[in-house]
């Protein structure tokens, strides 16, 4: 009987479950596209359903701007005290040289941008909202000077919620100070393109983030001195649709072009050719006139 008979026999699975980290997606802010997160890192941070551009370190910025092996850090050590005592600032300050590895809310060195010699400056946001204190104004002033020594053009790329409170006048101060020497680099006809990052506002913006030769800004970005809640307050009416973004300052004539991340590249290399009467590359148009070539 035991021929007509089914043994049931337990049986194992042989498909393997599959363990997937909770890190390998990642979802766009703006439109809730959901995509490997590697995806949005191989394109720098841009989504590619719908082009909002997120937040990226400030290291990006210096990949992307500087020629492989060209970048050389400057004032690295410059670092910000309690000069005025304010509550908790020393704990707020050792919280920011943790989360940002970096010694105060702005990376300033020399670097080649296709091979043309530049000053750069990127502020680094994790670094306490990248407000601007008198590190910063001090790293940018410097920067700005050596510019004007060597006679080499100068980036900044923004990124700043504005002037640092804990350090009241002192950050005030900063606007006055790098204005002054940015001023210089203007009456000696050296370069100077400021990049507006989301966000740029405040002291920031009241400064050098908004006096470039040339003023570019990625699309979406937050540009603007005080928050729109504020000025709604102030002058009593509703804000226009899309008031203080990069778009907004385009059509009003306060920036000079919106520029995708992934073409900040070859958009500074071509105005730096330009201002700085290099001969174009294919495709560019040509400049006039001359200026002299020198190292940093």
């Amino acid at each position: 009987m035991a021929w007509f008979r089914k043994d049931r026999r337990p049986r194992t699975s042989q498909r393997e479950r599959l363990e997937i980290p909770a890190d390998v997606w990642d979802k766009c802010e703006a439109c809730g596209q959901v995509a490997p997160k590697d995806k949005f890192t191989r394109a720098l941070g841009v989504c590619a359903e719908c082009g909002h551009h997120r937040r990226v370190e400030a290291a990006e910025y210096l990949n992307i701007l500087a020629d492989e092996g060209t970048w050389v850090a400057l004032d690295g050590k410059l670092k910000s005290v309690d000069a005025l005592g304010f509550e908790h600032y020393k704990d707020r300050l050792a919280a920011s040289l943790k989360k940002a590895s970096s010694s105060d809310a702005v990376f300033t060195g020399t670097a080649r941008l296709d091979g043309m010699p530049v000053h750069l400056a990127v502020m680094d946001f994790r670094f306490m909202g990248g407000s601007m204190g008198s590190v910063v104004g001090e790293k940018i002033a410097r920067l700005a000077q050596r510019s004007v020594d060597k006679r080499v053009p100068l980036i900044i790329v923004s990124a700043s919620g504005g002037a640092r409170m804990q350090e009241g006048v002192l950050s005030l101060m900063q606007l006055a100070k790098t204005s002054v020497v940015i001023a210089q680099l203007r009456e000696h006809g050296i370069p100077f393109i400021s990049i507006c990052t989301n966000p740029t506002t405040g002291g920031t913006t009241a400064s050098y983030a908004m006096q470039g030769d040339v003023i570019l800004a990625e699309p979406g970005a937050v540009i603007g001195f005080a928050g729109p809640r504020v000025i709604k307050q102030t002058i009593g009416q509703d804000l226009p649709e899309g008031f203080q973004t990069a778009e907004f300052l385009l059509e009003h004539g306060m920036v000079d072009a919106v520029v995708a991340r992934g073409l900040l590249r070859a958009t500074c290399a071509q105005i730096l050719r330009l201002l700085r009467g290099a001969p174009a590359r294919e495709g560019e148009m040509a400049p006039t006139g001359a200026a002299p070539e020198d190292g940093t």
